[in-house]
């Protein structure tokens, strides 16, 4: 009601920032009353909790304000109609648009924190993130320091600010938002070099950009907070096969003494006749190695009877050791199983794909199906990409999709990639006939690195072969495949020279 008495007919001259600060100063004229012309500005100040819009006459002064500032709120400044506008300075920075090579020396040489920190906290303009790419592009360590910078660190750096300020008053603007897995990671005005090899998608428009971010961004967490109660019951199972593995290790290590104790009762029915009845223990020499050896002995049995006690250890520890050799490779495969059902629920993008997780969970046995009567539809697909040259790669979501993808969709002659020894996804390569380049051998590799568990690390090794060679065990868990001969290369994770294909 306020702007509307003030504003109604009122034309907008200009829209401008002072400087890089946060603040958008939108400058209007009118006619009062009177009739008279009169000029307002309505000020933005977006600066996270402490955002505020303030309304103020031609000569400064506060009209009104959203937020009533006090002096009992901010010592350093009130925002209260009657009172001047100002933009506060608690902290002097520096402007990077204008900063020389010698004002950037002084300035860092006169503080003892990290660089990347020393930048945001110095200059306005700069986020903690792009402080961090200023750093990665003049080619000096972010946790630097920042007074341990010598000349030719400190050149580079100002050379990086520089560039950044040709671009800003060029307008050579560069909206993208940058993915991680298919998530929104970042977004940024100018191009991130540190972002190298991650998926971006270009912008004209930087509202749009925004829009955009934040619906993916809410969309990404709404499946995290969805899946929670999944990635609770795999998680539980597997601390508890994983707590059932190691006792089943340690007793397999136990098992160890059992040839120790078959040869033991072999001497003594051999030689145990040298034994005095009481004797706690006896001498003899072991055939088998050459040496002496002392032998443990129940005073209260004779040599043949602790020769039979001997046997039975043995044979208790044959049985424990056949047993467990079956329980610890069942428990390791599951292990593995649900290792890769939380790769599944890491890359899981959409209520379909949750929906086909916990199909495979039901199937598992870690699910009750509560309509057992009603069989749900499975609308999730995989990650469908397409190469430069007209290639296709597939990759799966999911276990049921992995053995779809690799027994359903994929021919003898595609190429099957994986990563090795670590949960990830099935990648298909399919080569229609053709001949496969070496790059696209390597893009599907880096896809397969990049939808894998080690996806953080510099460089994954993969497994690929060609389909005909894979092969699914009889009766083996949803993804589980073994195969006996194959290629491996070690490469970077990403899928940024891959093009999706909308499904």
């Amino acid at each position: 009601m306020l702007l509307r008495k003030h504003l109604s007919g009122a034309r907008i001259l200009s829209v401008t920032q002072p400087g890089l600060e946060r603040v958008l100063h939108i400058n209007m004229e009118h006619r009062d009353e009177m009739g008279d012309l009169c000029r307002k500005c309505l000020i933005i100040e977006i600066m996270g909790k402490h955002s505020n819009i303030i309304f103020t006459d031609e000569k400064d002064m506060i009209i009104d304000s959203i937020k009533h500032i006090s002096a009992a709120v901010s010592s350093v400044r009130e925002v209260l109609p009657g009172r001047d506008y100002f933009l506060p300075e608690t902290v002097e920075k520096a402007d990077p648009l204008t900063v020389t090579r010698e004002e950037l020396r002084d300035i860092m040489s006169s503080k003892a924190v990290p660089l990347y920190k020393a930048l945001y906290t110095s200059f306005t303009g700069i986020s903690p993130q792009y402080a961090q790419e200023l750093c990665y592009a003049s080619g000096t360590d972010a946790d630097l320091g920042c007074n341990l910078l010598d000349e030719e660190q400190n050149a580079s750096l100002h050379n990086s600010i520089s560039a950044m300020a040709r671009a800003v008053e060029t307008g050579s603007f560069a909206p993208e938002i940058i993915y991680e897995h298919e998530v929104p990671a970042e977004y940024c005005v100018l191009h991130m070099t540190s972002y190298e090899g991650c998926g971006a998608r270009h912008y004209d428009s930087v509202s749009r950009l925004l829009q955009d971010y934040y619906a993916e961004k809410n969309t990404y967490v709404n499946i995290r907070q969805r899946s929670s109660d999944l990635r609770h019951i795999v998680t539980t199972a597997l601390e508890r096969n994983v707590k059932k593995y190691d006792l089943q290790v340690k007793q397999m290590q136990d098992t160890e003494k059992k040839d120790k104790y078959k040869v033991w009762g072999e001497l003594l029915n051999a030689y145990g006749y040298s034994a005095a009845p009481g004797d706690k223990s006896i001498t003899i020499l072991n055939y088998y190695t050459g040496k002496e050896e002392t032998i443990p002995l129940d005073e209260t049995l004779t040599a043949s009877q602790n020769a039979q006690k001997y046997y039975d250890r043995y044979n208790k520890l044959k049985r424990t050791y056949e047993a467990l050799s079956t329980l610890t490779v069942e428990v390791s495969m599951e292990i593995e199983h649900l290792e890769s059902v939380l790769n599944a629920l890491d890359i899981a993008r959409s209520e379909d794909d949750l929906i086909q997780i916990r199909e495979e969970l039901i199937e598992s046995g870690l699910i009750r199906r509560k309509n057992s009567s009603k069989k749900v539809r499975i609308l999730s697909k995989p990650f469908h990409y397409v190469t430069d040259d007209g290639f296709h790669i597939y990759v799966g979501k999911n276990n049921l999709q992995n053995d779809e993808l690799t027994f359903k969709l994929a021919n003898g002659s595609d190429w099957w990639f994986h990563a090795k020894k670590i949960p990830g996804s099935h990648v298909i390569l399919k080569t229609e006939g053709r001949e496969v380049p070496d790059h696209v051998f390597e893009l599907a590799a880096a896809a397969a690195a990049y939808y894998c568990k080690g996806s953080a690390q510099d460089k994954v090794e993969i497994d690929y072969v060609q389909r005909r060679e894979v092969k699914k065990p009889a009766g083996a868990k949803p993804g589980f495949v073994v195969y006996y001969t194959n290629y491996s290369m070690a490469i970077a994770p990403g899928i940024s020279e891959l093009t999706p294909v909308d499904q």
